[in-house]
């Protein structure tokens, strides 16, 4: 099974900046992906705080289709 969102920019040091949504086929910077992700339209990620960002998580649940890859 395809992941439902993938990673398509990250920096140098390994933070995911941009993504991509692939069941509505739309690019999200992270903020937008955080926003959406607190509202409600991604259940299967969270936000947490790294290093003073907010930052998109999946969440630990031993399923690889929602794993930010």
């Amino acid at each position: 099974m395809k992941q439902r969102v993938t990673v398509t920019q990250e920096t140098d040091s390994g933070r995911n900046t941009r993504f991509h949504d692939n069941l509505t086929n739309e690019d999200m910077t992270r903020t937008q992906f955080v926003n959406r992700i607190k509202n409600g339209s991604y259940d299967d990620y969270y936000v947490r705080n790294v290093n003073g960002l907010q930052t998109p998580c999946s969440k630990p649940d031993g399923s690889k289709s929602n794993n930010l890859g």
